[in-house]
């Protein structure tokens, strides 16, 4: 049974460990992130899981963070973007990629994919993505209960990733089973053979597609632009299954928990959703303000690389800094009434849930372009999807996941 949250608020603060997967799946985190927040903003947990780490809670010292990279590492061979070690997370091998890499190694790296999310780029897609919106909504079940994260968030997302990759359509549904592997704890701590044979199961098969891709003219997907860069054309097997791993799990994760967290935002708030039917010209505010309501990724982690003080406290070379996404998203001091979602918040875009600085996502927009298309394509509908049993969310503490969501539409 759960440890009720008032019996965890009580805990003295030098035994709080906010990064317990149990805490990300009753939503218990919101109070104790609020209480570190308020009591302990620069905060030490010397023993967790994962080993002793410095979690950071506020909006505003999260941003400072973000903008030193020099001081607060994303390098993998440090530790790499996770409170779990990179090399722990690889199975002993460190993967490699342009978010587990700083500055000037990360900058151009980063510069071959962005062209893949471009504004050109993402209006050249959205003819493509109302279609294939408007054809999965239109052919979900009216009379019968299913589960809006199989159906819906996942379904879309695949396609898109499948879209972005040119990777064969019949076997797009492997992208999700890789993804999901790449990011489940549970699978590190009790099936860590199972999940490394996933990842180099997709390790195998984008090879495959790199080679055909070598001899042939470049193109406008991912692989071709890596493959004809010289940034990325000729990466060892290290940063190849690095960097696939990346962009695989940075093009399901956003997107995806956040297509599953417009149903139970809008059923704690059905108002909200009428107001977004009555006046759609608020459906793009509405999707930053899923985005930062739900925080798809929990947490990113910095290591330090020199002794340094930040708000009074020494943290010394080598200390895992966690940077808690989930509690900037609701900080009191930026975000009034921060629980609430507010389909026309006038400051939602400030959201941390792409990051800040140098590692902001890439693919942002093109997430933000989706979720749109999905409130776009449900309000033209006026459908209305009520839940009816309990949500599930997942135990862990750096993707913020919601594994189901068991709806009825009940009209649209």
């Amino acid at each position: 049974m759960a440890t009720p949250i008032s019996d965890v608020l009580q805990e003295g603060l030098s035994n709080l460990d906010p990064s317990l997967g149990d805490y990300f799946v009753d939503g218990r985190i919101h109070a104790i992130m609020k209480r570190l927040r308020h009591e302990a903003p620069v905060h030490y947990c010397k023993d967790s899981p994962y080993g002793p780490y410095w979690s950071i809670t506020t909006h505003r010292d999260i941003i400072e963070i973000e903008a030193l990279p020099k001081i607060f590492s994303s390098e993998a061979e440090l530790g790499g973007i996770s409170i779990v070690d990179a090399s722990a997370a690889s199975g002993g091998r460190e993967m490699d990629s342009f978010i587990t890499m700083d500055p000037p190694r990360h900058t151009a790296k980063r510069r071959t994919v962005a062209p893949a999310f471009t504004p050109t780029e993402i209006a050249r897609l959205s003819d493509d993505i109302g279609k294939r919106t408007s054809a999965l909504l239109d052919r979900l079940p009216r009379d019968e209960e299913f589960n809006w994260v199989k159906l819906v968030s996942v379904d879309l997302t695949t396609d898109m990733l499948a879209t972005l990759f040119d990777y064969p359509w019949e076997e797009r549904h492997k992208l999700i089973i890789w993804s999901d592997a790449i990011t489940s704890f549970e699978m590190m701590e009790n099936e860590p053979e199972k999940r490394m044979g996933l990842v180099f199961e997709m390790a195998t098969e984008f090879h495959k597609l790199w080679d055909q891709r070598t001899k042939a003219e470049r193109a406008p997907d991912l692989l071709s632009m890596m493959i004809h860069s010289d940034a990325l054309g000729k990466m060892d097997a290290r940063e190849f299954l690095g960097n696939m791993a990346l962009l695989i799990v940075g093009g399901n994760d956003t997107t995806r928990n956040s297509m599953s967290a417009i149903i139970p935002a809008f059923n704690q708030f059905p108002d909200e959703w009428d107001r977004v039917m009555a006046d759609q010209s608020l459906i793009p505010n509405a999707a930053s303000e899923i985005i930062r309501w739900q925080t798809p990724v929990a947490h990113m982690r910095r290591t330090v690389t020199e002794d340094t003080e930040f708000r009074g406290h020494l943290l010394r070379r080598g200390d895992k800094v966690v940077l808690w996404y989930i509690s900037a998203n609701r900080d009191e001091a930026l975000f009034s009434n921060a629980e609430r979602f507010i389909a026309d918040r006038e400051n939602a875009r400030r959201h941390l849930s792409f990051g800040y600085g140098v590692h902001r996502c890439v693919g942002a927009r093109l997430a933000e372009l989706q979720i749109q298309v999905l409130l776009q394509e449900m309000a033209k509908r006026k459908m209305r999807v009520e839940i009816s049993a309990d949500v599930v969310r997942s135990a862990n503490s750096f993707v913020h996941g919601i594994l189901d969501v068991p709806v009825r539409i009940v009209s649209g």
